[in-house]
């Protein structure tokens, strides 16, 4: 069928959808050039019609009715800018079920119902972009899937989430409690009014979710997902990582642990000064690669905003575009062919720093080794600094040890008189 543009519905036309609207219109020449046809707004949806913007657009494209776009048969891509999985899922299965092609930002969603859509998109042979629900700006899921295909994806760590670096960042550099880093943060609108899906690791899961499915060509379930976030890493833990060694960050680890299984976590961790995430700072994303073929490889960049999140989305957009002019969809679509088993988190194997508050007095120090002794937790090092009121603080780093015997071990020190609580436990990678 000869056609003489490409035409493109957005859902949402918020900070997404904004990002999204202004590329098309300020890159449309080149972008048409890439894909050998104008790509065109044909029309945005969204329930509040008079909110200020940050882009112009055309009023009379401008919508209340999602549907009506989903169903007008001019329509050839919709992208999903809506956020959250009702009524968003409903949107992106009715599309598909037109036989449109879409593309969506939306991590929750993809984490949640990915499967799904995939298969409905399947079923129907027609594309389904979401580059930009990982790492927004950064284009890490196409390169999984097609210049990396080659390769046996060994390991994926990464820092997911923008609002969590800057906070820990803040600490690390200023000296800043979690509290003030926070404030500053959400002063700055890196953080919600209620931070908790960042700050206690939930958007970074989904996230990881989404990386790993695609990584180790398996389906990943969010419940698989070990969570953690940073609303207890304390001043204290980030003054002792630097005199150790490490600065702290909030990972997203997925690695092979062998015999088709995965481990699959979020949580905060010591990082070497030298590992290349460590000097990933501020508001930024990065991601480390490990493969068969091409060793390490890392990819660095704005994890979130406008218009970065709006560029990957595009991308997506061109993909598809010239799949639809070129009569060519469904060229790749869910490549999670593989069934991998997680790994339990108490069989995972890393090292620790654990922060211990005690009693100052003589036989502390033998009393809790004796602990970490007999549960076969084997120390490397240990600081022990005074405390006011006749208490002390140990810090403990553990070599590498199963999590089930370093959380036997503490269960059996947290009921030793001399020992007021553990204060903090991170895991020490890289």
């Amino acid at each position: 069928m000869s056609r003489d543009s490409i035409r493109v519905a957005i859902l949402g036309f918020g900070t997404v959808g904004s990002g999204v609207v202004s590329i098309l219109q300020r890159n449309a020449e080149a972008i048409a050039q890439k894909v050998g046809l104008p790509v065109v707004i044909h029309g945005v949806a969204d329930p509040d019609l008079d909110r200020p913007r940050s882009v112009n657009l055309d009023r009379s494209l401008l919508g209340p009715d999602s549907t009506k776009l989903i169903k007008d048969p001019q329509v050839d891509i919709v992208v999903e800018a809506i956020g959250g999985v009702h009524p968003a899922l409903d949107y992106l299965l009715a599309a598909i079920e037109s036989g449109k092609s879409v593309v969506t930002s939306n991590k929750e969603l993809m984490a949640k119902h990915g499967h799904e859509v995939l298969e409905a998109a399947e079923r129907k042979r027609v594309d389904v972009g979401f580059e930009a629900s990982v790492a927004g700006g950064i284009p890490i899921l196409q390169a999984l899937k097609e210049p990396l295909s080659g390769n046996r994806i060994t390991e994926v760590v990464g820092i997911l989430n923008g609002t969590t670096n800057y906070i820990l960042t803040k600490m690390t550099l200023e000296g800043k409690e979690f509290h003030e880093a926070l404030s500053e943060a959400q002063e700055l609108g890196y953080a919600e009014r209620n931070p908790t899906d960042d700050i206690e690791g939930h958007d970074a899961a989904y996230k990881l979710c989404i990386l790993a499915s695609v990584a180790f060509s398996s389906r990943v379930s969010l419940a698989d997902v070990f969570r953690e976030g940073i609303s207890r890493v304390a001043k204290a833990d980030i003054a002792y990582a630097a005199d150790l060694g490490y600065v702290v960050k909030l990972v997203a680890i997925a690695r092979s642990a062998g015999d088709n299984r995965l481990e699959l976590r979020v949580h905060p961790a010591f990082l070497p000064r030298q590992h290349p995430l460590a000097s990933v700072n501020d508001v930024f994303n990065g991601i480390f690669l490990r493969g068969d073929a091409m060793s390490d490889l890392m990819f660095y960049g704005r994890g979130a905003g406008s218009l970065p999140t709006g560029s990957a989305v595009v991308g997506d957009i061109i993909y598809e575009a010239r799949n639809i002019r070129n009569d060519n969809r469904g060229r790749v679509l869910c490549t999670c062919y593989n069934v991998a088993d997680p790994v339990p988190m108490e069989e995972v194997r890393t090292r620790y720093y654990l922060r211990i508050e005690v009693k100052d007095q003589p036989g502390v120090l033998g009393s809790i080794a004796t602990a970490f002794g007999e549960n076969g937790v084997s120390i490397a090092s240990l600081v022990q600094k005074p405390l006011q009121q006749g208490k002390a603080e140990i810090v403990w780093v553990t070599h590498e040890v199963e999590e089930r015997s370093v959380r036997a071990a503490l269960a059996k020190i947290c009921s030793l008189p001399v020992v007021h609580g553990v204060s903090s436990l991170i895991r020490v990678e890289g």
